[in-house]
């Protein structure tokens, strides 16, 4: 056997080889896209609202109206209310409209909190609006809302 004939059967075996294993690989690296889910946001914000008539006073949602790492959109909610034992913020959510999961994140808190606010990193799909909602302990549910932009960024997000 000549060395030419088997370095070629080296390359033929290692292709044959490789070739199926990376057509397999790039399939399963690429995600399915996923779509905004607007049944999803609107149920998610009836089942917090229920029949209380939320206002638009009393909490501050404080997001960048630009966001250049949509995978890291910088979100800070708070009550600007003032709070006691008897008034205090029982839960607080924040949904992102255009997110396939549009609930965000959930906080709970206590009469014993002394303050209601919060803060997180959110990820998002697509330049959207981002609702946050506080429901009190008298029942009231106050909202909030700020549209923010997406800036794509250089890797392809």
């Amino acid at each position: 056997m000549k060395r030419r004939h088997f370095v070629a059967g080296g390359v033929a075996l290692g292709t044959a080889l490789v070739v199926p294993a990376a057509r397999a690989q790039s399939k399963a690296a690429i995600p399915p896209q996923l779509a905004p889910n607007p049944a999803e946001f609107k149920k998610a914000m009836a089942d917090f609202v229920g029949r209380a008539k939320p206002l638009e006073t009393g909490l501050k949602l404080e997001v960048p109206v630009l966001a250049d790492n949509p995978s890291a959109v910088p979100v800070h909610v708070s009550v600007t209310l003032p709070l006691s034992d008897q008034l205090y913020c029982k839960e607080l959510i924040v949904l992102a409209e255009q997110n396939p999961s549009p609930l965000a994140c959930r906080f709970q808190f206590t009469p014993f909190t002394g303050s209601a606010e919060a803060a997180a990193r959110l990820r998002l799909s697509q330049t959207q609006a981002v609702h946050a909602l506080a429901r009190m302990s008298d029942g009231r549910v106050l909202v909030a809302r700020q549209n923010v932009t997406v800036a794509a960024s250089g890797c392809g997000m």
